[in-house]
């Protein structure tokens, strides 16, 4: 049988002052540097948002906090079907999100809430039947460098079908991740 060492015991110093000012130095540095990164991740990249009103339902609802991602079309270019957030055409003071419908140079109409894109229906999985609308629009061509967007609670959005279509600089990110509640934690469709 193995011989044991007697179990020692060390007595514990008290931290220097200069041992606990490094430790001070080492933590106040992870803190700045942490800031930064974040000051950078909001300011360039993903922009938390909060969501005010129901005209994305049921996709997006009332408070929920979602990120922006302020990066993706700086080198890409936004797609039909992109949920994205822009300075309000008529008053530059509000951010809007809507569901990018029209592309330009499309022509977009609305019969009977069928949405048509270039004569062709559209299919929209993202809005439920009761929160479509029965109203008609003519046809309308999206202007060069403008977009024509909708809310996917069509009987509840104010969008392109009131005030018209959205400028490309207006458009300053995609919606793309629930991050509260919890329970709706996830990317947006």
């Amino acid at each position: 049988m193995p011989e044991l060492e007697p179990a020692t015991v060390q007595e514990e110093k008290p931290p220097s002052a200069v041992g606990r000012w490094l430790d001070l130095r080492v933590w106040a540095r992870d803190v700045v540097i942490s800031v930064v990164i974040a000051a950078i991740v909001i300011v360039f990249l993903y922009q938390p948002v909060k969501v005010e009103g129901t005209s994305m339902m049921p996709w997006l609802t009332d408070q929920e906090r979602i990120f922006v991602n302020k990066f993706v079309y700086r080198f890409g270019e936004i797609e039909r079907g992109d949920v994205v957030v822009f300075w309000f055409p008529l008053d530059s003071s509000k951010s809007y999100i809507k569901r990018v419908i029209g592309l330009p140079g499309d022509t977009v109409e609305i019969d009977r809430g069928a949405v048509i894109v270039n004569g062709r229906g559209v299919r929209e999985p993202h809005v439920p039947q009761q929160y479509k609308d029965a109203l008609s629009y003519p046809p309308l061509t999206v202007p060069p460098g403008h977009y024509y967007v909708l809310g996917d609670h069509r009987n509840a959005s104010n969008d392109s079908r009131t005030w018209g279509t959205v400028e490309r600089e207006r458009i300053y990110g995609k919606a793309v991740f629930v991050y509260w509640p919890l329970e709706k934690f996830g990317a947006i469709p």
